[in-house]
């Protein structure tokens, strides 16, 4: 079959959107498809059971709810709710920016949509060029570096603050808002007059929120997960403070979502994907996903892509209790740049991947370099050169096409792959929509926390002492945790709290103070 008749065959295209889809460059046969027939048709019937509200997260007795609930959500109570709220702020001039304090989907997919959407730079527009839209920072991580570099920008008193969390009780959203909480106190401000809770009814955070006298408190659902909440409240009330057409983005997913219910897997960009993945891979993750679009606006693409593959599919145990080690890596950036990065491993070094590009076809503005051609007509040459290297070497690739990079473009994209890893997750037999590993973290994270309570409560009470870590491990009746100790006294050391540390004979001695 030559390159023209096998790009025909398996190029899939919405006529409708544009939007396009080509496995062409991927090295499978018919057969190969054939095979995996039984594997298709238990995933259209399990996505059906899904979205006919079947228990789809064992391990947590939940229903998976956002493909179905994006169907109805513009037409809600909530969705109403959350454009008349924004659109009072927008309008009524207190606050000119807003923080949203999340981590994990609650700040990767309004991240990447932001970014997509109203571009790098929105910031620092006027209110009148942004059209009353807020400006927008993240917190999405514990770490004291963000928070200070958010306070060198921010003006408390005109800042909004979204706190959102699930569960109510992810430390690191937890410590950002008992921190920022401090920070408005010590400006003898109320924090709960710039603050607007997103959680699930009756959790820790919904009480801190009640107490604290919050602005309002926007309700999660239960079955939605946060790393599939884009196209719900996470992902609505971020977009709509800053002017987004959330309804459009919905449209795009639902779309999406008409298209990848077919039932003829050749012609459901969905199934097609997860069986590249499949194929490529032998069922096992053995390459690594590569996302590389060309286009600026879609960098953050594969960060996003990264938590909603690997957290859902990477997994020790199938849905029967059995070791499988599943999982995909996902890594990129973005075209025509990363032809100066890791294009040239990609194309000369290991074959361990396949390559997912995604071009942008509409120019953002006419920029002519001479010769008839335009900015944009490099770029477009730089992804078929690309395309065309990769293939001539055997290298196999995915080609995704859209006009214009729009919320309803992000909305088919997003929805595409949501689609996909779910079915993916049929094909191995494991459950997406739990996170073991993360929850293993979390508990090993406390216990990490306990052993820094007794060093430090050691060195309180042990003012005399001086030594090395592996003597104070024994004096502390530690002496499994040397390692770990030794980490807990350097981060105390540096930051001046309880002890101070001298190098002497290629070791380091700690004294408390």
């Amino acid at each position: 079959m030559n390159w023209q008749t096998r790009s025909q065959k398996y190029t899939l295209t919405d006529f409708e959107s544009g939007f396009s889809i080509s496995f062409a460059g991927m090295n499978f046969s018919e057969a190969e498809l054939e095979a995996l027939d039984s594997k298709f048709e238990r995933a259209a019937s399990e996505m059906k059971k899904l979205e006919a509200g079947a228990i789809k997260n064992p391990d947590e007795q939940r229903k998976v709810t956002h493909f179905t609930d994006r169907i109805s959500y513009p037409d809600s109570d909530g969705f109403r709710e959350v454009e008349e709220f924004s659109a009072a702020v927008r309008s009524a001039g207190k606050f000119d920016a807003v923080v949203v304090n999340g981590i994990g989907g609650s700040a990767l997919g309004p991240q990447l949509m932001q970014f997509a959407v109203n571009g790098p730079y929105w910031n620092e527009l006027s209110r009148e060029q942004r059209k009353n839209g807020l400006k927008i920072y993240f917190l999405d991580n514990t770490d004291s570096a963000g928070f200070a570099d958010l306070l060198e920008v921010m003006d408390p008193e005109r800042t909004l603050h979204l706190v959102i969390s699930k569960s109510g009780g992810t430390q690191e959203t937890r410590n950002n808002m008992i921190a920022m909480e401090d920070f408005y106190a010590s400006r003898n401000l109320k924090f709960g007059d710039h603050a607007v809770a997103v959680t699930m009814q009756g959790s820790q955070l919904y009480k801190h929120a009640i107490e604290a006298g919050y602005l309002k408190i926007f309700n999660m659902a239960d079955s939605v997960g946060g790393r599939t909440s884009e196209t719900a409240i996470v992902g609505h009330l971020p977009a709509a403070l800053t002017g987004i057409d959330f309804k459009r983005f919905l449209s795009g997913a639902c779309a999406m979502d008409e298209w990848t219910r077919s039932n003829d897997a050749r012609n459901n960009p969905a199934m097609m994907l997860a069986a590249m993945w499949y194929i490529a891979g032998n069922g096992r993750g053995d390459r690594n996903m590569v996302i590389v679009p060309y286009s600026d606006r879609l960098v953050l693409l594969s960060r996003y892509l990264q938590q909603l593959v690997m957290e859902s599919l990477g997994k020790e145990l199938d849905l029967d209790g059995n070791t499988v080690h599943q999982g995909l890596n996902v890594f990129g950036n973005k075209g025509g740049t990363d032809a100066h990065a890791f294009i040239q491993q990609l194309n000369d070094g290991r074959d361990d991947f396949f390559a997912t590009f995604i071009e942008v076809q509409q120019d953002a503005a006419k920029l002519p370099i001479g010769n008839n051609t335009a900015m944009g007509d490099y770029l477009h040459g730089f992804f078929e050169g690309l395309c065309a290297a990769l293939r001539n070497k055997g290298r196999q690739i995915i080609t995704i096409r859209i006009p214009q990079i729009t919320v309803f473009e992000l909305g088919q994209i997003i929805a595409l792959y949501e689609r996909a890893v779910a079915v993916y997750a049929e094909f191995i037999n494991i459950n997406a929509f739990h996170q073991p590993g993360v929850q293993a973290y979390k508990l090993a994270a406390k216990d990490a926390l306990a052993l820094r309570g007794k060093v430090l409560d050691f060195l309180v009470q042990h003012p005399e002492f001086s030594g090395t870590a592996c003597e104070l491990a024994a004096a502390a009746d530690l002496p499994d945790s040397a390692v770990e100790i030794s980490g807990i006294l350097d981060r105390a050391a540096v930051n001046g709290e309880l002890v101070t540390r001298k190098s002497c004979n290629n070791n380091w001695i700690y004294s408390a103070k």
